[in-house]
């Protein structure tokens, strides 16, 4: 099958409300900017952006917050054919205070939210197989029916030969028990070519008790997990993954290999005004450089470099970094 996109995100999108009085703490916030969101909607944008011709599979609600994320996605050149309005249903939202260097207090909204209720048809209509890649978020197997549209999409992309890559997206209070992310991520990861994660989602995808984990002031996206991260990893790679990409902040990642070897690849050191949605400018700019026919070092590299740069704005998506911005900033830090 001729591909005809480079790309294909599954799951959340939503209305980002980012405090706009950077600094302060969340009770004493005056105002907000709204962005867009989700992991799969930031990764969409971060790849267009780079030049990736790039397709977001998610759903919004018949409301005018579904007509704001849909407006900003066709601004920037993201496929929005393959998302469904679903009636009944909202676009949902997220706020977030902004507390540098590591305070991001976060609240969800997602009652009821719309890319929730994706389904298989809609898979079908998306017609994965014309895709050179499907990144599916984690979090899009926590209820039904888009869990169950999750797993037809991978089985889709295997089927026609397209790789697929699991972002690990652990938010512990979408499930009504952490233990079972853990058992959706392990069955998912059947499917994969490819997972990302920090390393706290990947102690996560192997949770044995729910104690191991303690949010504190509402830091829903950087959870404290305890666990022993080398057994996580060997477990994970036994799912048959190509590469674990395990993130580590300033530190840059390490790419972990089935044979128990692994590299690490330096990050760039920035100031920092906002991690949110850095992961997700890492995601873009390794697809962009596995897409590239690069090497795992040379994609990372990409990757941390996009990274780095969202950190120091104070949104995900709307700042995302274009090739030209990303390569410049490359080579100002000495090269891949």
């Amino acid at each position: 099958m001729i591909k005809e996109y480079d790309l294909i995100t599954y799951g959340r999108s939503s209305i980002d409300l980012y405090s706009a009085n950077i600094g302060a703490p969340f009770v004493e916030i005056e105002a907000f900017n709204a962005y867009v969101g989700g992991s799969p909607l930031n990764i969409a944008v971060g790849a267009s952006r780079l030049g990736l011709k790039s397709a977001l599979l998610t759903a919004v609600g018949e409301d005018k917050v579904g007509d704001f994320v849909l407006n900003f996605l066709k601004r920037e050149g993201v496929e929005t054919e393959f998302i469904p309005v679903k009636s009944g249903a909202r676009t949902s939202a997220v706020v977030l205070g902004i507390e540098p260097p590591d305070n991001f207090p976060l609240v969800y909204y997602r009652d009821n939210c719309a890319d929730s209720k994706l389904t298989i048809d809609d898979v079908i209509k998306a017609d994965v197989g014309r895709f050179r890649m499907l990144e599916v978020s984690a979090t899009a197997l926590n209820v039904e029916p888009s869990r169950s549209a999750a797993f037809f999409a991978a089985e889709e992309a295997v089927k026609n030969g397209v790789p697929v890559l699991l972002d690990i997206d652990f938010r512990a209070d979408q499930w009504h028990d952490p233990r079972a992310f853990g058992v959706m991520v392990r069955a998912f990861l059947h499917y994969c070519t490819i997972a990302i994660g920090t390393e706290e989602e990947v102690l996560a995808a192997m949770l044995n008790d729910p104690k191991q984990i303690v949010i504190k002031n509402q830091q829903i996206s950087a959870p404290e997990i305890t666990g022993d991260i080398n057994n996580s990893i060997e477990k994970i790679m036994k799912s048959g993954l190509e590469a674990l990409i395990m993130k580590r902040g300033h530190e840059g990642v390490s790419v972990h290999f089935p044979d128990g070897n692994k590299i690490d690849v330096p990050g760039f050191p920035v100031k920092v005004v906002n991690v949110l949605g850095a992961g997700d400018a890492f995601a873009a700019g390794f697809i962009y450089g596995r897409l590239q026919g690069w090497d795992w070092h040379k994609s990372c590299r990409m990757g941390n470099a996009c990274g780095a740069i969202l950190v120091t704005k104070p949104g995900c998506s709307n700042f995302a970094p274009t090739l030209t911005e990303t390569l410049e900033f490359i080579e100002s830090k000495g090269g891949f």
